[in-house]
This record gives C-alpha cells, sequence and structure tokens, in this order.
C-alpha cells in the first residue's frame, strides 16, 4: 500500500478541494402552468417537461 511520504499542507489541500464547494440549482419558470421548477426536470406542480405531460396530475386521479 502507498504511503505519502510528506504530510499535504493546508493550502495543496484546499486548493485540491476547491472545485467541491456545491452549487445552486438553476430555477427556471414552468412554460406551461408558470410555477418555479428545477431546470431540465419534471414540473412537479402540473407533471408537464417540455410541454409534453409526463405524469398523471392529482386532478385526474
Amino acid at each position: 500500500m502507498a504511503h505519502p511520504k510528506r504530510r499535504t499542507s493546508r493550502s495543496k489541500k484546499k486548493m485540491r478541494r476547491s472545485h467541491h464547494a456545491l452549487s445552486e440549482k438553476t430555477v427556471i419558470v414552468c412554460s406551461y402552468c408558470g410555477e418555479m421548477m428545477i431546470s431540465h426536470r419534471v414540473c412537479s406542480e402540473c407533471g408537464y417537461y417540455n410541454g409534453i405531460p409526463v405524469l398523471k396530475s392529482a386532478e385526474d386521479v
């Protein structure tokens, strides 16, 4: 098993982890119902994605 010869400094460790930060999800307006929704996901309010019904709405059940 490999063992590090030297301890990784705080600076090098933080530089390596600089890409690990979380980013905010992109929120858009649904083109069908006008509610806020996460980009590239089915709308939780109306069940439409890209103008196509994907989920049955609660009104149909």
